[in-house]
């Protein structure tokens, strides 16, 4: 059988070869379509079914860390037993002794507790005995190196006034003619400005990494190398997060990088171009 019969029998719908062909479509039509509803299904489900076991997970950590501190008067079984242990009804539908594990206890007690040292922190006694507290750990050599990064990142973590980056942008790195994405931080201040021999305003910019935009380098950089971009930090960080998938705009994404390299300064003529 050659190419030429097969295109007859395609053709020929009355033939048996065309009819099977049909029939096996028309089978595997439902499958195709569970299939393509499945697929759909699981982009809705599984970022919420992660986010719940996430949630869950972590709320049963801070329980397992905090409950042990608690006395067992306040616990939830300590509590259901004491207050309907004794009543016919209930003692008729769960029995006696019942055991209740509440997932979330731990966390009401540990911001309950949190919030009573914060308020007494703020207070005088609080501040004196907090101060008192520090001196005596800034005698001890390795302990006082402990506390006091863990103190730094808590103060910069959970810290009351918010510090964010003021604006995207695009820069040359790592070489001219190729741009990042990076995030204005702040005008250089204080010894960094003083240091550099520029007659120009330094820009402190952080050029995160791809997928990981936590890690990335502190650039300092002139005013005039810096392209703003319209797009939000959030929008930013998908793009550099999805490695270019994702983009918020295409259209602001090509007038970013066209006014870009419109904002490029010129390349200087060599003795010989001239």
């Amino acid at each position: 059988m050659d190419l030429n019969d097969l295109k007859n029998i395609a053709g020929d719908e009355t033939h048996p070869h065309a009819q099977t062909s049909r029939l096996r479509r028309w089978l595997l039509r439902p499958v195709a379509a569970f299939r393509n509803n499945f697929l759909a299904g699981l982009v809705v489900v599984v970022p919420i079914a992660i986010t719940l076991w996430m949630i869950w997970t972590f709320v049963g950590w801070i329980d397992s860390w905090v409950m042990p501190f608690v006395p067992g008067y306040y616990h939830p079984d300590a509590l259901v037993n004491r207050w309907f242990g004794d009543s016919p009804w209930f003692i008729a539908l769960f029995g006696e002794n019942v055991h209740v594990n509440i997932r979330g206890v731990g966390v009401v007690f540990f911001l309950l507790f949190t919030s009573l040292v914060g308020l007494i922190a703020k207070g005088v006694i609080g501040r004196s005995f907090l101060a008192w507290g520090e001196r005596l750990v800034d005698r001890m050599p390795i302990v006082r190196s402990l506390y006091s990064g863990v103190k730094q990142i808590a103060e910069t973590v959970f810290a009351q006034q918010e510090s964010k980056f003021d604006q995207a942008c695009l820069i040359e790195y790592p070489r001219k003619g190729l741009w990042a994405i990076a995030f204005i931080s702040t005008t250089a201040k204080g010894e960094i400005e003083q240091k550099i021999p520029i007659d120009e305003q330094l820009v402190s910019v952080f050029l995160p990494t791809t997928p990981n935009p936590t890690s990335g380098f502190l650039l300092f950089v002139p005013r005039h190398s810096v392209v703003e971009l319209d797009m939000t930090i959030e929008d930013a960080a998908k793009l550099i997060i999805s490695a270019g998938l994702v983009y918020p705009n295409g259209k602001e994404a090509k007038e970013a990088v066209e006014a870009a390299c419109a904002a490029a300064p010129a390349p200087t003529p060599t003795p010989a171009e001239a």
